[in-house]
């Protein structure tokens, strides 16, 4: 759990530097590819990583300006990768300019229980981190280069010239 919002800025930065990769690798044409008609697609999932700002960080109160929890997806990757970065700027602009070490310790009302804004931050990452490795698998079936995250990804490997980890 973050004591200091410095540390979060930190552990974030690595985040969404992360999910910015991703979502700047996606195409158009790979908007639409899911496992089955029951799940989402992988433009279902960039666009939630996007609005999620917004909409768990909005139950703080902080106000700043991000793609709305619930507007449609847009037709186009560069629209989606775009709001991402856009939204994520003034989320941390506004953390820094209204936000301090001890609000970390307020607590408030997300989805019917009560959470520190330490805990909230912590599942952020978490969250960003699971749909990421949602849209990896899908990124894969849709044909597109995936980018290492936390290390080289397939590709990167053999660019490198070393050999990638054994299937």
């Amino acid at each position: 759990m973050y004591r200091k919002l410095n540390d979060f800025f930190k552990d974030w930065k690595r985040e969404e530097e992360a999910t910015q990769k991703i979502l700047d690798a996606l195409t158009d044409e790979s908007l639409s590819q899911q496992v089955t008609d029951e799940h989402r697609t992988l433009g279902r999932l960039a666009w939630h990583l996007v609005t999620t700002l917004d909409e768990m960080v909005g139950h703080t109160g902080l106000q700043f300006s991000a793609a709305k929890f619930g507007n449609p997806v847009p037709d186009t990757a560069e629209e989606i990768a775009e709001a991402y970065r856009f939204s994520n700027q003034s989320m941390i602009t506004a953390m820094k300019e209204n936000w301090t070490d001890e609000t970390l310790e307020e607590e408030h009302n997300m989805y019917g229980e009560m959470w520190s804004v330490a805990t909230l931050l912590q599942v952020l990452i978490t969250h960003q981190v699971h749909h990421r490795g949602q849209m990896t698998v899908l990124m894969r079936q849709a044909g597109l280069k995936v980018p290492g995250v936390y290390g080289p990804a397939k590709e990167e490997w053999a660019a490198m010239g070393a050999q990638p980890p054994e299937i």
